[in-house]
């Protein structure tokens, strides 16, 4: 599901306009964005918690040419599934292609 799909989706299930969910994912996505910046976690009960984690500097080898190469120290966003999400995974019944 891309972007636009949630967004129908979303109005579908509220009764409420294309914009008006547009508007809200964008500011909610936003939101985030600047929290995790910030170093602060964002914690959404039942569906999951972004985090932010430092990466340690290390050393990653080209696969091309198998040459060494020095990786910097980064911070990075983990996401922990929480405990609702996890359990309609698991219990979903996945559709081959």
């Amino acid at each position: 599901m891309n972007k636009s799909e949630l967004i129908d989706a979303v109005a579908k299930s509220t009764k409420m306009t294309k914009s008006n969910i547009e508007k809200t994912l964008n500011a909610l996505t936003a939101t985030i964005q600047i929290s995790l910046a910030k170093g602060n976690n964002v914690q959404l009960i039942g569906f999951g918690t972004f985090a932010v984690e430092a990466r340690a500097a290390r050393i990653g080898r080209n696969p091309a040419t198998g040459k060494e190469l020095k990786i910097s120290a980064k911070n990075v966003v983990k996401f922990k599934v929480g405990s609702k999400l996890k359990n309609a995974v698991a219990g979903a019944k996945i559709k081959k292609k």
